[in-house]
């Protein structure tokens, strides 16, 4: 039913400034005749702002289409400010929707609005963010858990925020130090691959014309530049052949696991995979453990964020032998995944009851080992790289010099 909004004088004179509800302006005129007034101005209210309000309302919640789950540097970013808010006391109602509305369309913000509205509904913050699988793991829902059943929630984002700065932190340093050589590897590729494909055959022509014959190294040469220039397209389909077949062999469990074997024993880079997921391992279940919640259950979440077979094997067996009544440094130990240093403050941590702090130290170290290791193989890749590449080109020139110097001789 329409609103109108009127002014009228009372029997006093005074003036009288209100809406009434009517079908038409002439019942809302009687409408408001009989209430004793007299209309001195009527109009209806503009439905079409109302409209457009309730569209514009609309469209901001109206989900956007996404692929795929959040960036882990956006949700680093949104555990940092709800933290913040938090900790200024905001009701976390409050503080999702000021988020929520910050954020541009994506998968964070399709996450918040359902967590809003489950929150609305009368679900817990965790129970909301576990509806959330592509927003939040269970490392982030298991600890807000704990926060909330602890009556903490602040510090539990303050610690959620910190690990995951460190893992954002680490992560980046390795990007950093290894966009040099892949950069110099495309190029250097790039620059072979032209030379076999354009000018390889230019000097076959020549060779061929003059009918001499070539010695061993131009052969090879010549065939290695027929096979890169009928089949130059292999250079790209071949690492995206690879990288699906070790997806498909992936996902059977005993592939897996032989996948995850031998990429723990590639030299150089083995050795800081390992590194790596122990300090992954160690950090998360030292969060965990602060956190308050249960060692068994923080096994399994830690053991989750290996992404490694031969981790997630040795941990099912920690699992088994600490649900059976033993420490966590024995079967530790005897898994044969982590070094002495990691077993031995494992066992102190469980002795002195400070098994976090341990398992921090642990990861601490562990961290910047793997920057020192990346930062000295990329030393070691740079002159690698450089005498690979001289030798390539040194073969080219020999064996293409060979033929040329042999006709110079024979004109003479």
């Amino acid at each position: 039913m329409p609103t109108f909004q009127y002014e009228a004088m009372d029997s006093t004179g005074l003036e009288v400034k209100d809406t009434i509800e009517a079908p038409s302006e002439a019942e809302a005129q009687t409408m408001i005749r009989e209430k004793g007034f007299y209309v001195t101005k009527i109009r209806e209210q503009e439905r079409k702002k109302k409209a457009q309000a309730a569209k514009k309302k609309a469209e901001e919640n109206k989900k956007a289409f996404t692929i795929g789950g959040v960036p882990s540097k956006k949700l680093t970013m949104f555990t940092r400010q709800l933290s913040t808010l938090q900790d200024a006391g905001l009701p976390i109602l409050r503080s999702l929707r000021i988020l929520e509305g910050q954020n541009r369309p994506g998968a964070l913000k399709n996450a918040l609005m359902d967590v809003i509205e489950d929150i609305e509904s009368g679900n817990t913050l965790s129970e909301a963010m576990s509806k959330q699988p592509k927003a939040f793991d269970n490392l982030y829902c298991n600890m807000v858990k704990a926060g909330e059943a602890g009556g903490a929630l602040e510090v539990i984002l303050q610690r959620l925020a910190e690990f995951q700065e460190r893992s954002q932190s680490l992560k980046r340093k390795i990007i950093g130090a290894m966009i040099y050589p892949v950069a110099v590897i495309t190029v250097a590729v790039g620059i072979v691959s032209f030379i076999m494909i354009f000018i390889i055959p230019k000097f076959k022509e020549i060779f061929e014309g003059f009918e001499l014959d070539l010695p061993v190294m131009t052969q090879v040469l010549m065939r290695t530049s027929d096979i890169v220039s009928n089949y130059w397209y292999m250079i790209f389909i071949l690492p995206i052949a690879l990288f699906l077949f070790v997806k498909i062999v992936k996902k059977n469990k005993t592939g897996a696991f032989v996948c995850d074997w031998v990429a723990l024993r590639i030299p150089l880079v083995g050795k800081i995979i390992h590194m790596g997921i122990i300090a992954r391992i160690t950090r998360t279940l030292g969060t965990l453990i602060a956190s308050g919640v249960p060692i068994l259950e923080g096994i399994i979440i830690s053991r989750d964020t290996a992404s490694n077979a031969v981790f997630v094997r040795a941990f099912d067996n920690i699992y088994t032998a600490i649900r059976e009544g033993e420490t966590i440094a024995v079967p530790l130990k005897e898994a044969k995944i982590v070094d002495d240093l990691v077993v031995n403050m494992v066992d102190v941590g469980e002795e002195t009851g400070a098994l976090d702090d341990m398992l921090y130290k642990v990861a601490d170290v562990y961290d910047e080992e793997v920057e020192v290791r990346v930062e000295s193989m990329v030393s070691l890749l740079e002159p690698i790289m450089v005498v690979v590449l001289g030798l390539i080109v040194g073969f080219i020139v020999i064996a293409l010099f060979m033929p040329l110097v042999e006709l110079l001789n024979s004109l003479t």
